[in-house]
């Protein structure tokens, strides 16, 4: 996952609408299904539907009243630790 990716998708929920990235989520989960895709593309979409549900992550926690650079924070800490584990 990466940080400016998940703050740039976050700003564009905020401008617009998280349902566009749900579809675009669904859109992305649809495509992994092609038998004919690498590798190297699988990882791409995969890394970007990351990104994505991380957005909508941090676009909750900001509904819930968390202020946006405290929970871009606290969900890369929680990435990290997942991942030190």
């Amino acid at each position: 996952m990466k940080l400016p990716v998940i703050k740039h998708l976050t700003q564009f929920i905020e401008e617009n609408d998280a349902d566009y990235v749900h579809e675009a989520i669904e859109t992305l989960e649809a495509l992994t299904e092609l038998p004919s895709l690498k590798d190297e593309e699988l990882d791409v979409i995969g890394e970007l539907i990351s990104n994505m549900y991380g957005a909508l992550e941090v676009d909750k926690a900001i509904k819930e009243g968390i202020p946006k650079k405290e929970a871009l924070n606290q969900f890369m800490q929680r990435v990290m630790g997942s991942i030190d584990n």
